[in-house]
């Protein structure tokens, strides 16, 4: 079982502020980067923000440049850099752990 602890729970900021979400996992993700993350506003679904969280990140087609994504096997960052009033929301990591094989 994988456990996954995001930092902060609750984050205010300014327009044009810099914010930093953490997500650590339990155990290394698969391929060391394959850590999503999720960006949901209220009555709707959760919205793709980032995929694989290498240097640079992978962002979805439709995900404005100030949205980073950094870290690698348990510990991950999503940066907002320039966040904007529309970026307001619930904010989800979730990550991938492949594969295993049991011989018996």
């Amino acid at each position: 079982e994988v456990t996954i602890t995001q930092s902060p729970s609750i984050t205010a900021a300014q327009p044009g502020q810099e914010v930093r979400i953490n997500c650590k996992t339990s155990s290394s993700v698969y391929n060391g980067n394959y850590l999503y993350w999720y960006l949901q506003k209220p009555g709707e679904a959760p919205k793709l923000l980032i995929y694989a969280a290498t240097n640079p990140s992978q962002r979805d087609s439709n995900t404005p440049s100030r949205f980073s994504g950094s870290g690698s096997r348990t510990d991950f960052t999503l940066t907002i850099s320039g966040v904007q009033t529309e970026d307001t929301g619930d904010y989800y990591c979730q990550s991938f752990h492949c594969c295993s094989t049991r011989l018996m």
